[in-house]
């Protein structure tokens, strides 16, 4: 196991505003603080949210896609021409998928309907010693 030596570092400052940099190793010569090289750099932009167009998901795969507007697209390409000649196209709900259960969660659901049809079964049961018949 090597053992590292606290002596093997060293200080510099900052080529740039002077400000002391800590660990820099043996062999450099000079240095720039994390200050400036952010200067330099830039600070990062802010990711613009996207506006949406108000058409559907897809809507440029459609052959035909008619807008609130009238505007009439044929596989994503508007058609001038065709302005206002269509209804706009009616566009249903996304189908919402349905999330795969666990083989834990599935063996619950087994084991709560084989206690529900139990529990059936046995009321059937009382219902006939009771002389309750289909009331």
């Amino acid at each position: 196991m090597e053992e590292t030596n606290l002596n093997s570092y060293q200080t510099l400052a900052c080529r740039k505003c002077g400000r002391w940099v800590d660990n820099v190793g043996e062999t450099a010569h000079t240095v720039i603080c994390s200050y400036c090289v952010q200067l330099l750099v830039g600070f990062p932009e802010e990711k613009t949210v996207k506006v949406s167009s108000g058409r559907p998901v897809g809507w440029h795969f459609m052959n035909e896609f008619v807008d609130k507007k009238g505007n009439v697209f044929h596989k994503g390409v508007e058609q001038p021409n065709l302005k206002g000649t269509l209804p706009p196209t009616k566009i249903s709900k996304p189908k919402v998928k349905t999330k795969r259960r666990t083989k834990e969660q599935i063996l619950i659901d087994r084991h709560n309907e084989k206690k529900q049809a139990l529990k059936k079964a046995i009321k059937k049961q009382k219902d006939f010693l009771n002389h309750n018949f289909g009331d």
